[in-house]
């Protein structure tokens, strides 16, 4: 009888193990707006308790079917995770309002910081990088310019995503002015910016995410569009002037990178690997600059701009690709075990 209860305890036991093992490894992926238009552009936060998505929603990539370009802000809000409701949908007369990233700022505002392009004739005329805020994750203030000091200003500025650190958000702006330089800005409040670092590395630098690791050093992930296509890396101590730059290897793309230690980090990017056929993946990385592919979500055709988040022992990763619909596209929202990434 012992030997039998221990047989059967033993098996219990297998079971549970095997339920526990494959409950760590699943992925859910959920379509979480879709009405029709091209939405993109994501960004995904937890604020005062829930979560907010924000998106470019237009008729296309870029203009509508009039030749205008003129793209709005959605932002969605859960309470859960599960279920979605659009909270907020604006924009601005003639400016076509693009990326729109989430963060908080030191006093407890919601900013979202915006990509604002202006176009004549189908042409990018100039560009008006803009902030809006709101308390509530609801109600949020008209958007307004970005004001960048006169000595890293150009007419076409994009100040792309902004990272708050010890009370200074910083954010690194580009432009088709100066194509192979970065300027990383800082503000106190996120509307006026100051230059830090001009940095000439080559290669049309655009995209840039920074994040900060615990002991203050600043780590820097570039898309580039011209000479090798390589993302850069980079690493820098306060306050931040001297940078040591790395390829990474790897062409990117609106990409985004969390820390879920201080050794490892995980990225989310578009890939190119498939030619005609670009994905959204995630990486495992270090702070040293070193990634390996581990997981490629389901997204076909135009593709990316993921936003991470990193919610109890899982990883939440926002993003948009192609629906069905010709010019179309959803968002998405993909949920992993952070044991993928060990």
């Amino acid at each position: 009888m012992n030997q039998m209860r221990r047989i059967i305890c033993g098996l219990l036991t297998l079971v549970c193990c095997m339920a526990t093992a494959q409950t760590k490894t699943t992925v859910t992926v959920d379509k979480i707006w879709d009405n029709g238009t091209h939405a993109a552009f994501t960004s995904i936060i937890k604020y005062r308790g829930r979560y907010y998505c924000s998106f470019r929603e237009g008729y296309s990539h870029i203009f509508d079917e009039k030749g205008l370009a003129e793209g709005k802000v959605r932002i969605l809000e859960s309470r859960n995770g599960r279920k979605w409701q659009s909270v907020a949908c604006f924009g601005s007369e003639g400016i076509d309002l693009r990326d729109p990233k989430l963060s908080v700022t030191p006093d407890g505002r919601l900013m979202v910081t915006i990509g604002g392009s202006v176009y004549r004739d189908r042409k990018h005329v100039k560009s008006v990088p803009m902030v809006c805020f709101s308390r509530d994750g609801r109600n949020y203030t008209d958007p307004q310019p970005i004001e960048i000091s006169p000595e890293a200003r150009t007419t076409h500025d994009w100040v792309w995503r902004v990272t708050w650190h010890e009370g200074v958000g910083y954010g690194v702006s580009y432009s088709s002015q100066k194509k192979d330089t970065l300027t990383l800005l800082r503000t106190s409040d996120g509307i006026r910016y100051d230059l830090v670092k001009e940095m000439p590395i080559g290669g049309f630098p655009n995209e840039t995410t920074l994040r900060f690791l615990p002991d203050g050093r600043m780590m820097q992930m570039v898309r580039r569009d011209g000479a090798d296509r390589q993302g850069y890396w980079a690493v820098s101590r306060p306050p931040y002037t001297d940078w040591q730059w790395k390829p990474m290897g790897i062409q990117i793309g609106g990409q985004d990178f969390v820390m879920l230690d201080e050794t490892r980090l995980i990225m989310a990017t578009r890939t190119y690997f498939t030619p005609g056929h670009c994905k959204t993946a995630l990486f495992k990385g270090t702070p040293e600059g070193n990634w390996d592919e581990v997981y490629v979500l389901p997204s076909n055709g135009d593709t990316s701009y993921p936003g991470l988040l990193v919610e109890g022992d899982q990883v939440w990763v926002s993003y948009y690709a192609s629906t069905a619909q010709p010019g179309k596209a959803a968002i998405y929202l993909a949920k992993l075990p952070i044991a993928l990434f060990q």
